[in-house]
């Protein structure tokens, strides 16, 4: 057991002089919220410690993994919500636009048994579809939220000339969509070029074949697109015919 905790202290060490350096560089630029990053490494190496000692013991239980999911899945709706507009509305626009993406999503891929369905499976995949959809919705909220700020005399001006809500914000909102799935498209067009995922390298350290990998890694990537694209389209869809300026986010 000594030796066990005794090969975390590096871990330890290290991940305590990044958050240092995370707060001292924005710190040193006087950056907004400087602790925010550091603190969120803090909370997120807590919770992985947490869920890493209860997935232990749960992670062939299906009524444990379906359990583990929703909890995922409702933090990263309120998550997502929260970083556009909090309202409970909001927040059931956010979940439902997030479960339809993951449903099809994990749907595809289990059905045509691209991937075993097995309580394993489902919470590896499940969880990173249900986090990069929050990361997309966050994105796209917040882009068209802020484009109708910015730009919101034009719209007024479309509006007066008889255009509808939706018409008056239609190129911001394809834009918003564009601009949410850069990060998703970029890391999936330089897979193995400039970044190999997680994923991937975790699927190789687990004893798996670099191929089997590879094929394991492509199935997340166009997960994670086609779930982004979903989540994305269904909540501009819904927030594009404004009507009123929308207050400014914090």
């Amino acid at each position: 057991m000594m030796t066990e905790l005794a090969a975390f202290v590096p871990t330890l060490v290290s991940v305590g002089l990044l958050v240092a350096v995370t707060v001292s560089v924005l710190w040193g630029f006087r950056a907004q919220h400087i602790r925010a990053p550091g603190l969120a490494i803090l909370r997120g190496a807590a919770q992985l410690a947490l869920i890493s000692v209860i997935l232990s013991g749960v992670i062939t239980s299906p009524a444990f993994v379906a359990l583990a999911l929703l909890i995922m899945f409702t933090v990263a709706a309120v998550t997502a919500t929260r970083r556009v507009v909090w309202s409970w509305k909001s927040f059931a626009l956010v979940s439902s636009s997030m479960a339809a993406s993951i449903a099809v999503t994990l749907a595809i891929i289990f059905v045509t048994g691209a991937i075993p369905f097995t309580p394993r499976y489902a919470l590896a995949m499940g969880g990173i579809i249900i986090g990069n959809a929050m990361t997309i919705a966050t994105l796209a909220g917040r882009r068209f939220t802020e484009s109708v700020i910015d730009r919101w005399d034009e719209i007024e001006g479309w509006l007066a000339l008889g255009a509808s809500p939706r018409q008056s914000t239609r190129d911001l909102a394809r834009g918003a969509v564009y601009s949410a799935l850069i990060p998703s498209t970029d890391q999936t067009k330089t897979t193995g070029l400039v970044t190999l995922p997680g994923a991937f390298v975790g699927a190789i350290f687990g004893g798996i074949s670099p191929l089997e990998a590879g094929r394991f890694q492509i199935l997340v990537l166009a997960s994670i697109m086609a779930a982004g694209s979903i989540t994305a389209v269904m909540i501009i869809a819904v927030l594009a015919p404004v009507r009123v300026r929308p207050a400014p986010l914090h």
